[in-house]
């Protein structure tokens, strides 16, 4: 199921379709309706005929608005764009160099703290709860195609991302950390390459370890966001009623649009 989930995608990382997984009341969720991914900024045109033939028809774009100046999406010819940005910088440091890194992570424990704030936040900032909110209405909206919804890496404001829809689907909290997780799968080749790189550029081992801790998802991070939203609001049921203000009816209507 891992594999086909994966599409075929050369110049970017991350790329997963959500459909197949099972809900508690008995439906499964659509294939080529819903998809998480990474950056699209280095996308070829053999990638974009891809994403085309599914078809996209709705980018959203959860980056910073440096990020995006930055790298600027390639976005597929049948699909609208949307920047909603959920953080008003990188604070997931996905885009910023190993330079940058170093100068605030050299000491043991530093990237996995940062994360643990991340996921903090990403449940409480203004920024990020326009960004959901605004997310859900796009998936109300779309009727045909497939909604594709990313970030730098694919693993943290879409891992968020993802938690919450899957969550408004009715998809079992096990089954969306299992997805959440299987980024590190993925990507497992492309990490374990780029740390020792850096190893070998004479980075010390404090600073790798923490560049670690940024480049994957682990079960601490996405249970904080989970503790945090059953301290302030019960379950998740409630975060997107009350906090992200998606009613009963929305969804319903999201299960009909979304699940076989």
């Amino acid at each position: 199921m891992a594999n086909q989930r994966l599409l075929p995608i050369k110049n970017g990382y991350n790329f997963r379709d959500l459909g197949g997984y099972p809900t508690s009341d008995g439906h499964t969720t659509k294939w080529q309706r819903l998809l998480r991914t990474g950056s699209l900024a280095r996308l070829g045109q053999d990638d974009l005929k891809v994403l085309d033939a599914i078809p996209v028809t709705i980018d959203v774009d959860l980056r910073a608005p440096d990020e995006v100046k930055k790298a600027p999406d390639r976005v597929p010819a049948t699909a609208a764009y949307y920047h909603l940005p959920v953080f008003e910088s990188d604070e997931t440091d996905a885009s910023h160099s190993d330079e940058e890194i170093a100068a605030q992570m050299q000491k043991p424990g530093n990237g996995y703290h940062h994360m643990i704030d991340v996921y903090q936040r990403m449940t409480t900032v203004n920024s990020a709860k326009q960004a959901y909110q605004d997310l859900f209405k796009l998936l109300l909206s779309n009727k045909h195609g497939a909604l594709l919804f990313h970030c730098t890496a694919g693993k943290d404001r879409t891992g968020m991302a993802s938690f919450l829809i899957l969550s408004a689907l009715g998809v079992e909290q096990k089954v969306i950390i299992e997805d959440y997780l299987l980024t590190n799968t993925v990507t497992q080749e492309f990490r374990n390459n780029w740390l020792q790189e850096m190893r070998d550029n004479g980075a010390s081992e404090e600073l790798v370890t923490n560049r670690a801790a940024l480049a994957s998802v682990a079960p601490d991070y996405i249970n904080t966001a989970i503790k945090n939203i059953n301290q302030n609001y019960g379950n998740v049921d409630h975060y997107l009623n009350e906090y992200l203000g998606i009613t009963p009816a929305e969804i319903k209507e999201l299960r009909e649009l979304y699940l076989d």
